[in-house]
C-alpha cells in the first residue's frame, strides 16, 4: 500500500524512491509489527481478560502448570493482526507469493479461532474434532498447493532441493501437490504440539523466520541465487517484507508471552505461525532445510508419535509425557530452563540451516 504511494510520490520527489528497496521495507516491516505488538498488547490482554477468554490446564499435566490457570488464550489474534497490517503497508500488493502467505496464515488462524473459541468460550473441552480440523487443514493446504503449482513457470518451482548437495535435485512433478500439502499441515501441526510453555514456540519461529527470510532475500535475486546454486525465483524476494513482520510480530508477542505468561497465543496462534512458515519453505524451495532449522517443532512431533506408538505397541510410555518439554519439567526441570535450552538448540539448527548455502 504505502509501496504504491511512495511510487507515485516519486514522480515529484525522487527521495520517495528509496522505499522501492526491499531491504528498507522489510526492516519497516520489522518495526512496524513489533512497535504495534508493543502498543496494541496490552489492550489485547485486558479485552481477553474482560471476556474470560482464558486457559484451561489440564489436571493430568505438570502441577507446575496449575498456576497458569486463568491466563488469558486466543493471543495469536494479536499476532495475526500485527503481520497483516504490516505486510499490507510495506509489501508489494501485486506479488503473488504474498497473497498466497497471508491468506495460508489467516486460513489456519481461522481453524484454531474456531478451535480455541470452541474450549474456551462454549466450555467444550475438546474444541474441533480432530476430523473437522484437519479436514479444514486440508482444504487450505490443498488449495494453496494447487495454487503454487498452477503459478509455477520454471521447473526448479517444482523440484526438491538436498541440502548440502548443489546438484542433486529431485523432479516433483504433480507431486509436488502432495508434497507441499504434507509440508504445510505437517509445519502447522508441529509448531501447535510446541506451544507448550511460556514462549517456548513463538522464539524459534522468529528465528527460522528470520533464517527464510535470508533464503527468500537470495532466491528472488538473479545474481546471489546463481554465485550460491540455489534456484532463481522471481518474486520470492518480496517475502521478506511477510517474514520481516513476521519476525517483528513475533518479538512483540514474545514481550507479552515470556515466563511467566501473560498470554497465551493458543491454535490461533500456533496453527497459522507453523502454516506460514511451511507454505514459505515451499515457495523459496527450502523444505528439507525447514526441517533442520525447525528440528524442535520436529522433536516434539516425533516425540508424541513414539509416545503414542510405545503405550499402542507395548503398554509403556517412552517418556514420562509428551510432548518431550513436558518429559524435562517431569523430571524436575524448571520451566524457564526447559524454554532457553530449547531455544539454545533453536539457534543452533538454524545456524546449521543457514550454512546450507555455502556448504555443497
Amino acid at each position: 500500500m504505502l509501496l504504491w504511494l511512495a511510487n507515485y510520490l516519486s514522480t515529484f520527489e525522487p527521495g520517495f524512491a528509496v522505499f522501492q528497496y526491499l531491504t528498507l521495507r522489510s526492516i519497516l516491516g520489522v518495526l512496524t509489527a513489533l512497535i504495534t505488538a508493543l502498543f496494541v498488547g496490552p489492550w489485547v490482554i485486558r479485552s481477553l481478560e474482560t471476556r474470560q477468554i482464558a486457559q484451561s490446564v489440564r489436571r493430568d499435566g505438570p502441577e507446575t502448570h496449575f498456576s497458569k490457570q486463568g491466563t488469558p488464550t486466543m493471543g495469536g489474534v494479536l499476532i495475526l493482526v500485527c503481520i497483516t497490517a504490516s505486510t499490507l503497508l510495506w509489501g508489494d500488493l501485486t506479488n503473488m507469493y504474498v497473497w498466497i502467505a497471508l491468506l495460508v496464515m489467516l486460513g489456519f488462524g481461522v481453524i484454531g479461532w474456531v478451535d480455541d473459541w470452541k474450549k474456551v468460550v462454549l466450555g467444550n473441552s475438546k474444541g474441533l474434532s480432530a476430523k473437522s480440523k484437519y479436514l479444514g487443514q486440508s482444504i487450505v493446504g490443498l488449495v494453496a498447493a494447487i495454487a503454487l503449482y498452477q503459478i509455477a513457470k520454471t521447473p526448479a518451482e517444482t523440484t526438491l532441493l538436498v541440502p548440502f548437495f548443489k546438484d542433486f535435485l529431485i523432479p516433483l512433478g504433480f507431486g509436488y501437490i502432495i508434497f507441499t500439502y504434507f509440508v504445510i499441515v505437517g509445519t502447522s501441526n508441529a509448531v501447535n504440539l510446541t506451544d507448550g510453555l511460556d514462549g517456548l514456540a513463538i522464539l524459534p519461529t522468529v528465528l527460522v523466520a528470520g533464517a527464510l527470510g535470508v533464503f527468500a532475500y537470495l532466491t528472488g535475486n538473479a545474481i546471489f541465487s546463481q554465485y550460491l546454486f540455489i534456484p532463481f525465483i522471481p518474486g520470492t524476494g518480496e517475502l521478506v517484507v511477510f517474514l520481516g513482520a513476521m519476525v517483528g510480530a513475533g518479538l512483540g508477542f514474545l514481550w507479552f508471552n515470556t515466563y511467566p505468561a501473560q498470554v497465551f497465543m493458543g491454535d490461533v496462534g500456533a496453527l497459522s505461525l507453523g502454516a506460514a512458515l511451511g507454505v514459505v519453505a515451499v515457495m523459496v524451495r527450502q523444505e528439507l532445510v525447514l526441517f533442520i532449522m525447525g528440528g524442535i517443532f520436529v522433536l516434539e512431533t516425533v516425540s508424541v508419535m513414539l509416545q503414542v506408538a510405545s503405550f499402542r505397541l507395548t503398554g509403556k510410555r517412552l517418556f514420562r509425557m509428551a510432548p518431550i518439554h513436558h518429559h524435562f519439567e517431569l523430571k524436575g526441570w524448571p520451566e524457564p530452563r526447559v524454554i532457553v535450552r530449547f531455544w539454545i538448540i533453536s539457534v543452533m539448527l538454524v545456524l546449521v540451516g543457514l550454512a546450507t548455502l555455502k556448504l555443497r
